[in-house]
């Protein structure tokens, strides 16, 4: 059965998605969330990608790393609807307050502002957020970006609520993200809106993303916390740990990783990570678990991967985030 008629997209609108390509555009907050839409085109969705530059005319942009974009339309001759979506990605830290490059980009924002009144989707990626906020549309609204520019933007735009340590946030038709990374977070989290949870997990395993995380997931991954350190024997057993949650283990299993007892690797871990091994395996269980479960897998399956013993120790495991779950998985 053709991919498109197994997902039933055939009965889905087209939807265009623009991708703005601002002056020293950061390259992956564009290619992330473009490639998962291309992916998703290729399986058959009813997607256009288009490239526009934020200068009326101008069909020539460089990115931040030198690559150069090259046959940008011109978004004048853009009109969307209900059903598009736009993209505005990160771009060097020096543009981000330069009021001089704004008033340069004044027709852009007047076509953003009307393609959002039209009922289109605005999404922006890391420092993109500072380019929506000078449009105006994030005004009275919640929204985030990196983390190194959190205080930035909420001194420059008192009137945007900048939600700290979150991937995405969704505010009405605006969406902006953390940066990098998460901009294929962001878009795989739109896929799933217009073509449902299977379809968008089909696409993030297309593009091998081991972890699909949403809204309300941190900025950082467990995946990744607690790995700010030089100690490698540590780096060992966490990546031990990360692959192999399925498994069950004891300190002095895991101590045999890297030569040493199970006693000193209890002592070094907490001096290294500032929590237990046991605090850090449930940690990642539970993110695990989440991840799973909404990409719909069966509750058993879940707890199998997380290498629980039964669902009940794995419902006694989530409860303490019941705040975050699906009613079904705690019943």
């Amino acid at each position: 059965m053709p991919l498109h008629e197994k997902f039933r997209l055939q009965h889905h609108e087209r939807t265009t998605a623009v991708f703005v390509i601002p002056p020293r555009v950061h390259l992956l907050d564009v290619s992330g969330p473009a490639h998962v839409f291309y992916e998703a085109a290729d399986y058959g969705a009813p997607l256009d990608l288009r490239f526009v530059s934020v200068h009326p005319g101008v069909a020539h942009e460089t990115s931040s790393s030198g690559l150069a974009f090259a046959q940008l339309e011109d978004f004048k001759s853009i009109h969307l609807t209900k059903k598009d979506i736009v993209f505005i990605p990160g771009i060097e830290s020096h543009y981000i307050t330069n009021g001089e490059f704004y008033k340069t980009i004044a027709p852009f924002f007047e076509w953003l502002i009307e393609q959002h009144q039209r009922g289109a989707k605005i999404c922006s990626v890391c420092t993109g957020a500072f380019l929506l906020a000078q449009s105006g549309l994030l005004n009275g609204r919640q929204t985030t970006t990196h983390w190194k520019y959190h205080n930035v933007l909420k001194k420059e735009y008192p009137q945007v609520e900048v939600l700290a340590n979150r991937l995405f946030v969704q505010s009405e038709r605006i969406y902006s993200s953390a940066g990098v990374a998460s901009g294929i977070d962001l878009g795989l989290y739109l896929l799933e809106e217009l073509y449902g949870t299977r379809f968008s997990a089909a696409i993030a395993r297309e593009v091998v993303i081991y972890l699909r995380r949403g809204k309300d997931d941190p900025q950082l991954s467990v995946f990744l916390q607690y790995r700010n350190h030089l100690e490698d024997r540590i780096h060992t057993v966490q990546e031990w740990l990360t692959q192999h949650l399925d498994k069950k283990h004891t300190a002095d299993e895991l101590a045999e990783l890297i030569h040493t007892s199970g006693r000193n690797l209890t002592r070094l871990f907490k001096e290294t990570t500032g929590i237990t091994i046991g605090q850090y395996v449930e940690k990642l269980r539970i993110e695990h678990a989440l991840q799973l479960l909404r990409d719909q897998q069966k509750v058993e399956t879940v707890a199998k991967a997380c290498g629980l013993q039964s669902t009940n120790q794995l419902r006694s495991l989530l409860r303490k985030h019941a705040g975050i779950l699906p009613s079904e998985v705690l019943s």
